[in-house]
């Protein structure tokens, strides 16, 4: 089977690709127009962490242009509709994908991508439930009678799709390790070997990406410890062996 897909035309290959797109890009806008009659809502829901930590009397959030509500709008209603529809638009990737592949290949490419989803999707909601809360807090301490928060909705969308990518990708650490020992690159051994330079990068991480305040880095800074041992767990269980001297 793969030996025929990959013997099949150069034409035959970008038809099969423009039909996967074509899909995939249906599924995106079928989505879009559900989310965008929601979008207020999902907006409401997005700002819930900061709203609930803003002063009484200014428990609102701004706008300055005309037209920012509207572009908020249909930029979140754009993220909600990939990440609605991102089943589809994986599986149409593996759909075209698998049948140049062997099956112990399909095996790990499916398990793979199933592995990064979750892993982005706890990293995602651990930022939106742990992180927005204790950082909007604290940053939002430093008000006073003279300094009242008015908070513009674009720039809150901005910081939080930006906080929210961030900690979703940091989370695919015991993946990317699990990549790396899969291609010989690293190898538990090494990964133990340097645990040291580890932990401060990853301290490091968390002072960057977090209120400067020390509970606020660990938030970050221990869930990423944890990966750093699952992915040298991975990397020890399913990392690339090593031929003995002399076999």
């Amino acid at each position: 089977m793969a030996e025929d897909y990959q013997n099949m035309p150069l034409v035959g290959h970008l038809r099969e690709l423009r039909r996967r797109f074509m899909i995939a890009l249906l599924a995106v806008g079928v989505a879009f127009l559900l989310t965008y009659t929601w979008s207020a809502e999902l907006y409401s829901f997005l700002a819930k962490p900061l709203l609930s930590n803003l002063p009484n009397e200014h428990r609102f959030i701004t706008f300055t242009g005309v037209g920012e509500p509207f572009f908020v709008y249909l930029k979140i209603a754009f993220g909600a509709a990939v990440m609605i529809s991102s089943p589809v638009v994986l599986y149409q990737m593996w759909a075209f994908v698998a049948p140049g592949l062997y099956r112990d290949e399909k095996l790990w490419f499916g398990a793979l991508v199933a592995f990064s989803l979750a892993l982005f999707s706890a990293g995602s909601v651990f930022a939106y439930k742990v992180i927005f809360p204790f950082g909007f807090k604290y940053l939002l301490s430093f008000s006073t009678p003279e300094l009242v928060p008015f908070i513009s909705m674009d720039l809150y969308l901005s910081l939080a799709a930006k906080t929210i990518i961030a900690f979703g990708a940091a989370f695919e650490l015991p993946l990317l390790m699990l990549v790396l020992a899969r291609l010989g690159v690293v190898d538990a051994r090494m990964l133990l070997y340097y645990w040291r330079y580890a932990v401060i990068g990853i301290f490091v991480v968390g002072a960057i990406f977090t209120p400067p305040d020390v509970f606020s880095q660990l938030l970050l800074s221990v869930p990423l410890l944890i990966l750093y041992a699952m992915g040298v767990i991975l990397a020890l269980i399913f990392g690339k062996k090593k031929k003995a001297e002399g076999a």
